[in-house]
């Protein structure tokens, strides 16, 4: 087998692993916060609201990568549920900004602990190199597509 075949054999595999990953994390977290009906987009919500209370919308719908209609969406559930409330800006009453309820606050933290435990075991058995290296990996990775996304086409 020549070498470019063997590259594009690890490309190729890197690129399912990834995937698969990702994937098979994004299932165990549903699972973890199944009991807490919560969705997985509603905890991220709430974590960013957690580290920055009072975010607009459209400054949720940006770091989350959302559109309008969705964070929009998202919102109103959190809304109905009581762990957030919407209130206008001061400045500018056309901007809703989103607060935490205080309900929302203990809920967090049970989600961000069950997140711990989650990555304590997806990550058992890995040595601290190996996970740095991996880190160091994917965020060079991470760096590549975010230079090729923001190339002019």
């Amino acid at each position: 087998m020549s070498n470019d075949a063997k590259s594009t054999d690890w490309e190729l595999r890197l690129g399912f692993l990834i995937h698969d990953v990702s994937r098979l994390r994004r299932s165990a977290f549903d699972r973890c916060l199944k009991p807490m009906k919560v969705t997985r987009s509603q905890w991220w919500v709430l974590a960013y609201l957690s580290r920055q209370d009072g975010m607009t919308q459209s400054q949720l719908a940006e770091e989350l990568d959302l559109g309008k209609v969705a964070i929009g969406g998202l919102i109103d559930r959190l809304e109905k549920t009581g762990l957030v409330r919407r209130e206008a800006d001061a400045g500018d009453r056309r901007i809703n900004r989103i607060f935490l309820e205080p309900t929302s606050k203990q809920l967090i933290t049970k989600m961000r602990k069950l997140s711990h435990q989650l990555n304590q075991q997806i990550l058992a058995g890995l040595p601290d190199t190996q996970l740095e290296t991996a880190a160091v990996t994917l965020d060079t990775m991470k760096h590549n597509l975010l230079t090729y996304l923001s190339a002019d086409s």
